[in-house]
């Protein structure tokens, strides 16, 4: 009987602990979601002719940047992003993918 609580007691720490530590990656995750998304609008852009080569680097550029200055920002706090850190990264990636659907649309063609 005893083990049987000893049990359940780890089994519940570990679950919990488990649940904490994901609740960190989920923020970290959604940079890293959200640049895959972006980066598959790029490519999808450029296969289908509606990003010129041009928009495309200009695009990337700006995507290039961001990923500079998160990798930065997490160095400089321990692996982290503060919640102004990523409020930021979110406004800079709201940019380029504005930028991404407007260069798609404004109806230059490869």
């Amino acid at each position: 009987m005893k083990r049987i609580i000893t049990s359940i007691l780890t089994g519940a720490l570990l679950a919990g602990s488990a649940t904490m530590s994901f609740a960190g990656d989920e923020k970290q995750g959604r940079i890293q979601q959200r640049k895959r998304n972006q980066q598959k609008r790029i490519a999808q852009g450029v296969k289908s002719g509606e990003l010129t080569s041009h928009e495309a680097a200009r695009v990337e550029h700006n995507e290039a940047s961001i990923n500079r200055e998160v990798r930065q920002d997490r160095k400089a706090n321990g692996g982290n992003l503060t919640n102004k850190e990523k409020a930021q990264v979110n406004r800079q990636q709201n940019r380029v993918s504005k930028e991404i659907y407007n260069q798609k649309h404004d109806g230059q063609t490869q």
